[in-house]
């Protein structure tokens, strides 16, 4: 942790009556240095504060932020080496490219020549060659995005925060950007904290996600582990789209859900539980299993989309078979495949 970021039981309340609700609620995490970590979660969840408090823009009402091995709790933003992306990235209009990635290094006091210097290194860094005496309304948004990563980067930050940096950006620009983001971050080994809504974004740049809501974290770990081992059904639900149906765990150790039985893969108590599935977890076309009728498919390129009536009520799947296809009132059977399949306690 000698270059990373530390939250110790960090709480933030906005304003000072006491009675006011905390926007954030004694959290603390890690994330490693070299790494990236993605703070995920619905609006008002307290994933933007979070980010400010690292950024030192908001203070925390309790707690203890440590950064680079030093706390920082009670530090300014100038003293903590960071350097954050904005979602409206945040360029002077009036200053061209170079004037714009150079700004930083000439309030820092870098001579003229020297930032300059260093900022097309930057600009180079993200792919922008020969745009230096463009202003930002000449620029696409991809390239305005691209200048905003160079600003930050040209600094050399210790920590690096990124607050939904790919939402004003169309979804071709949005993969193209992730990957940018993510091949950057691993090159130069950046310590990156990244704020995102998104949940494909954060599956796809992440070492570690943060699942947050109301103001607690809800689970955090790998990628792998929030999509196959979600801990609830909240987060089953919002790491990417599940549908969740009650079942009865037996003592035996199986999950009984509709004519459907399951072994589990991690022990289960037994009584009521739930099952997150996700869409592409269902098998089409099984000899048994759950009787299905079609009530809707829709084509998509490369994968359907259906919706069936179960006795489980309406059953929403993705399949990747082109060959047969079904249509509307088709009668079939599903079952569910090894992966995609997760057992939750039911929420108190």
């Amino acid at each position: 942790m000698s270059n990373g970021i530390e939250f110790r039981n960090v709480t933030k309340r906005y304003g000072k009556d006491a009675n006011a609700p905390l926007a954030v609620k004694g959290i603390s995490f890690e994330v490693p240095a070299g790494t990236l970590t993605t703070i995920l979660g619905p609006s008002g969840c307290g994933k933007t504060t979070t980010l400010r408090m690292i950024a030192g823009l908001e203070s925390p009402t309790s707690g203890s932020i440590i950064m680079g091995g030093r706390d920082v709790t009670d530090l300014a933003p100038s003293e903590r080496n960071v350097s954050m992306m904005f979602q409206s990235y945040a360029l002077f209009p009036h200053m061209n490219v170079i004037e714009n990635v150079s700004y930083g290094l000439r309030m820092s006091g870098v001579r003229k020549d020297e930032a300059r210097a260093r900022a097309r290194d930057a600009l180079k860094g993200v792919g922008l060659v020969d745009f230096d005496a463009r202003l930002p309304s000449e620029l696409s948004g991809g390239q305005q995005q691209r200048v905003a990563l160079a600003r930050a980067l040209v600094l050399e930050p210790a920590v690096l925060l990124f607050d939904e940096p790919l939402s004003n950006l169309d979804a071709r620009l949005r993969r193209e950007m992730r990957e940018e983001i993510r091949n950057l971050q691993q090159r130069l080994q950046l310590t990156v904290a990244y704020v995102t809504h998104d949940q494909s974004e954060a599956l796809a740049v992440s070492d570690q996600i943060i699942v947050m809501d109301h103001g607690v974290i809800a689970q955090r770990g790998t990628p792998e582990q929030l999509y196959g081992n979600p801990e609830s059904e909240f987060v089953a639900g919002f790491m990417g789209e599940a549908m969740v149906f009650p079942a009865l765990a037996q003592p035996d150790g199986r999950v009984q859900m509709g004519p459907l039985t399951l072994t589990p893969r991690h022990a289960v108590a037994p009584g009521i539980v739930k099952v997150a599935v996700r869409p592409e977890a269902w098998y089409i076309g099984a000899a048994v299993g759950l009787p299905a009728t079609v009530r809707k498919a829709s084509f998509l390129g490369n994968f359907y989309e259906y919706a069936f009536d179960t006795a489980l009520g309406s059953v929403f799947v993705v399949s990747t078979d082109l060959v047969h296809p079904l249509t509307a009132g088709a009668q079939t059977h599903l079952s569910l495949t090894n992966h995609g399949v997760s057992i939750v306690p039911v929420a108190l």
